[in-house]
């Protein structure tokens, strides 16, 4: 709970608008506690029968992760991986790269431009 308490921390000081924090299950109950008590938003979503992500941050963040689908960020499509990347504040550069790789248009289906 350590780690959830720093990520508490650094979205109360603006540092980060939206968290994604990974624990075991048993912790869920005093998660929502705890983000309920702050007035924080959140989803949690069941990763396997042991563990949770816990997504929380600001209601317009956690407002577009409820738009998804699912939360199974192994089966996330590039857009929402690259969409998560950006609300999560991972460099836009790497996560531009990333999103390349990942989608068709770097295997040669690039955008034809006309001038």
């Amino acid at each position: 709970m350590r780690v959830f308490a720093h990520h508490l921390y650094e979205y109360r000081k603006g540092l980060r608008r939206l968290i994604l924090h990974t624990t075991r299950s048993e912790y869920a109950g005093l998660i929502v506690e705890k983000c309920e008590a702050r007035d924080i938003s959140y989803i949690i979503s069941e990763v396997n029968d042991k563990k949770i992500n816990v997504f929380f941050g600001d209601s317009d963040c956690i407002d577009v992760l409820k738009s998804f689908d699912h939360l199974n960020l192994c089966e996330f499509t590039v857009e929402m991986d690259f969409i998560l990347g950006s609300m999560l504040g991972y460099d836009v550069k790497e996560n531009c790269r990333r999103f390349l790789e990942r989608s068709s248009m770097k295997k040669g289906n690039e955008l034809k431009l006309i001038s």
